[in-house]
C-alpha cells in the first residue's frame, strides 16, 4: 500500500491574515502517494481528545483538498491510507473558529387571518433565543400553490407589535424556501432585550392577502433577543469569585470549571484588544464588547488562541479552549469583566458573578 506523504498544506479558500484558515474553508494538501489516503486527521492540540477526521476521496496522486472542519483547532494534519498506514503530520495550520450560522427551522404551515383565495405558506425561525451581534435568528418561508406571490416580513416586538426591521421581496415563486436574517440590531444599535417576533403577508395576483399569525400572537415564530451568551456551553461549576485572596493580591474575577478543551465562546461580540500569555494568567485573549463599554478577559486557555489583535468576532463565535495553563490548578476558565474606558486603559475589574448568573439561566 502505497505511503502517504505532505509536502506542503496551504489556504484554498477562507484565508484569513497572517496566513491563518477559518473552519468551513478548505486547504490544497501536496505530496506523494495521496492517492490512498481515505480520511484526513486534524490533530489539533496535544493528546487525541481534539483530533478530528475528515474522510476524502483523492482524484491525483500529487494532490488532495479537504474542507476544514468547524471543531477542527490549530495543529497540524495527517493523511491516513489504513489504520496502520499515514503520513508524518504537517506543518502546524492556525485555524480560526468561524462564526456558526443560524440553523434553519423546520417549516409548519401559518394559522393567521387570510383573504378567500390568498397565498398559502409556512414558516419557521431559526432558534428560540437570538443574541445581539450574533450571526444572527434566521427566519425561513415557503409559499404554496401556483402562483408568485408578494411578501412583506417583518421584525415585531412584543407585545405592542411594533416592527424594527422589515425586508418585501416581490415576485415569489412558489415551492422554493426563502430567508431573511436579523442580528438583533434596530437602525444600527443593539436591540432591546425582550420577546420579538417574525410577521409575513403574502399578497397573491388577485390582491388577496394571508399574514402568519394574528394579532396579539405571542408564539407564532416568536423568539427573545438577549444581550449576551454565557461563555461556555458544557457542565460546569463556579469556583473562586472576585475578591478571593491570593498571595499578595485579591482575585478579579469569576473561576469557571469545566473539563479541558471546552470551547469557550465570546459573550458579546467586540473586537481582540489583546492576545498573549502571562505566568499567572497564562494563555488569555481580552476582547472589547462592542456597544456595553465592558472588556472581557479570558485566562488559562489551552493553547493559544488563533484570534490576531484587531480581529471581529461575532456573540456566540468560539475564541478558545478551557484549559489550565499559567498558575491554575485544574481545567478553569478564569472570567473577568471591566468597566469603561478598559481593562488596564482606565477602567476597573469588578465582580462578574451576578451578569454570569444570569447569562447562565437563558443560554
Amino acid at each position: 500500500m502505497p505511503h502517504p506523504k505532505i509536502s506542503s498544506v496551504r489556504c484554498r479558500s477562507g484565508c484569513e491574515s497572517h496566513g491563518r484558515i477559518l473552519t468551513g474553508g478548505s486547504v490544497t494538501i501536496k505530496g506523494s502517494g495521496l492517492a490512498a489516503t481515505k480520511r484526513v486527521v486534524f490533530l489539533g492540540g496535544s493528546g487525541s481528545s481534539d483530533d478530528v477526521s475528515v474522510s476524502v476521496t483523492p482524484t491525483s496522486d500529487s494532490k488532495l483538498s479537504v474542507q476544514v472542519p468547524y471543531s477542527a483547532e490549530s495543529g497540524p494534519l495527517t493523511a491516513w491510507a489504513s489504520k496502520k498506514v499515514h503520513s508524518d503530520p504537517s506543518k502546524s495550520l492556525t485555524i480560526v473558529p468561524a462564526p456558526p450560522p443560524p440553523a434553519s427551522g423546520r417549516l409548519a404551515p401559518v394559522k393567521g387571518p387570510a383573504d378567500p383565495g390568498a397565498p398559502r405558506f409556512e414558516t419557521a425561525v431559526s432558534s428560540d433565543k437570538a443574541y445581539v451581534d450574533s450571526s444572527g435568528v434566521k427566519f425561513s418561508y415557503r409559499v404554496d400553490g401556483g402562483d408568485p406571490a408578494s411578501v412583506k416580513v417583518s421584525v415585531i416586538q412584543l407585545p405592542d407589535g411594533g416592527a424594527v426591521r422589515t425586508w418585501t421581496r416581490n415576485g415569489v415563486s412558489p415551492g422554493a424556501v426563502h430567508s431573511f436574517t436579523w442580528n438583533a440590531r434596530d437602525h444600527h444599535k443593539p436591540a432591546p432585550e425582550g420577546r420579538y417576533a417574525f410577521r409575513m403577508t403574502a399578497r397573491g395576483q388577485t390582491g388577496a392577502t394571508a399574514h402568519s399569525a394574528a394579532d396579539g400572537n405571542q408564539r407564532r415564530d416568536a423568539f427573545d433577543v438577549h444581550g449576551f451568551v454565557f461563555p461556555l456551553h458544557a457542565k460546569h461549576h463556579y469556583g473562586d469569585g472576585f475578591g478571593a485572596p491570593r498571595a499578595g493580591h485579591r482575585h478579579q474575577g469569576q473561576d469557571i470549571f469545566a473539563s479541558c478543551g471546552t470551547p469557550i465562546i465570546a459573550p458579546r461580540g467586540g473586537s481582540v484588544k489583546a492576545n498573549s500569555y502571562q505566568s499567572a494568567a497564562g494563555n488569555y485573549v481580552v476582547i472589547d464588547g462592542a456597544d456595553t463599554g465592558y472588556d472581557f478577559f479570558f485566562a488559562h486557555l489551552r493553547e493559544r488562541s488563533p484570534l490576531q489583535v484587531g480581529d471581529h468576532v461575532l456573540t456566540g463565535q468560539r475564541i478558545g479552549t478551557v484549559g489550565d495553563t499559567g498558575d491554575a490548578v485544574g481545567c478553569h476558565l478564569h472570567f473577568e469583566m471591566w468597566t469603561p474606558p478598559g481593562w488596564y486603559t482606565g477602567g476597573h475589574a469588578f465582580d462578574p458573578l451576578p451578569f454570569l448568573k444570569a447569562w447562565d439561566r437563558y443560554s
